[in-house]
């Protein structure tokens, strides 16, 4: 019950489950049945959707303009400043709910396109629903390597493989649904067993690199402090480092 207290407290979780009963609804309806074959492909999208979305653009270098330093201290930035921040554990909804919309639109662009009279069926079993039900489940996994709680032996093996992001190499390992090291090893981003029983701790982990008392560090956690429940005694701690 805690977990499921917490992920679905949690505005844009909840908005996207909602998304993805109404498909399923909709789906129930009026969509011709092979349709419901297409989630796969809306599964494996998501997967690298996931995957390309956390490397290449939640951790792009950090921007020297305070306004968009902030965009990705919200975003991503700040989970790794403040791991265990509940607040903190879950895609925004401004970012969710646009990146599922243009998701749906484009499938539905280009099927409609190529003239498939069932193009919105397809849209819909390929994004609100494979897709949406793959997000949810890495909200679900990526909450669950951030909690100290009992874990099933495949939350083990996620919440293992997540912390040496956290803690071992931000630049590895980016994927967090199970099976999703797959697309790490292929994209070079993994960290091999032996390789890691060699490899140190790279500097300032938890600020990706930054100096934790970096001048647009203290102002987003300023900002953003009463808002996610910050203490002083915390934000404290993280300028040390």
């Amino acid at each position: 019950m805690t977990r499921i207290k917490i992920m679905f407290g949690h505005t844009a979780v909840s908005l996207m489950a909602l998304a993805c009963v109404v498909a399923i609804a909709a789906m129930v309806w009026g969509a011709p049945l092979w349709c419901w074959a297409l989630m796969p492909l809306g599964i494996a999208a998501q997967m690298l959707n996931e995957y390309n979305l956390h490397r290449h653009v939640f951790h792009l270098d950090p921007p020297k303009r305070q306004w968009a330093f902030d965009l990705l201290y919200r975003t991503h930035y700040g989970h790794h400043d403040f791991p265990t921040n509940h607040e903190l554990f879950f895609v925004p909804l401004w970012v969710a709910l646009p990146v599922l919309a243009g998701n749906f639109l484009l499938v539905w662009g280009i099927t409609a396109l190529l003239g498939f009279d069932a193009a919105l069926w397809i849209a819909t079993a390929i994004v609100p629903l494979g897709g949406v039900l793959t997000f949810l489940s890495y909200e679900w996994f990526h909450m669950t390597a951030h909690l100290s709680l009992p874990k099933t032996a495949v939350e083990r093996h996620v919440t293992r493989l997540h912390n040496q992001h956290h803690f071992r190499d931000f630049n590895k390992w980016f994927h967090v649904s199970p099976g999703g090291q797959i697309i790490d090893r292929a994209m070079g981003t993994n960290i091999d067993t032996e390789a890691l029983k060699k490899q140190q701790r790279i500097a300032f982990i938890r600020t990706l690199g930054m100096k934790p008392d970096d001048p647009r560090l203290l102002a987003a956690r300023a900002k953003f402090a009463k808002r996610y429940g910050l203490s002083e005694a915390e934000v404290a701690r993280a300028a040390r480092g």
